[in-house]
């Protein structure tokens, strides 16, 4: 533990707040809260930890943990779509922020699930792959 005291919150007056008052102060910050926000928090925090669990940012390397990286990007797709359309074109930065965790996932020896193809999936091609190859990531 720290030898360090944290500071009581202090209302207008200036002097600390009684626990009734932080009760009613954090009462009103809940009436406020939306769902949608804490969903997109919790979105935003799950591909920050992503990024860690894959090795991505720096000095995180030793973190990489392919099953946490998974759960990861399964928690995303999920909540994603209940995001989505709060977000408008802004959820095109956490579509990109996914698939980086996917595309790290995969480079890492990780197997993508049987149908998933991501959060926008693109149309099939018609015919064959140019040069009869199939194209892998990092490949």
């Amino acid at each position: 533990m720290s030898d360090q005291e944290i500071p009581m919150p202090t209302g207008p007056d200036g002097e600390p707040m009684t626990e009734e008052q932080l009760a009613a102060a954090y009462e009103e910050q809940i009436k406020q809260l939306r769902v949608e926000d804490v969903l997109l928090q919790t979105v935003v925090s799950l591909l920050n930890l992503g990024g860690r669990k894959a090795g991505l940012v720096p000095g995180t390397e030793d973190e990489r943990d392919l099953d946490q990286l998974a759960l990861t990007i399964e928690g995303v797709h999920r909540l994603l779509p209940l995001v989505q359309e709060v977000l408008g074109p802004d959820a095109a930065q956490l579509n990109e922020a996914v698939s980086q965790l996917r595309l790290a996932y995969v480079q890492l020896g990780g197997t993508p699930p049987e149908g998933d193809a991501g959060p926008d999936p693109a149309p099939p091609e018609s015919g064959p792959p140019a040069g009869g190859r199939l194209w892998v990531p990092g490949q």
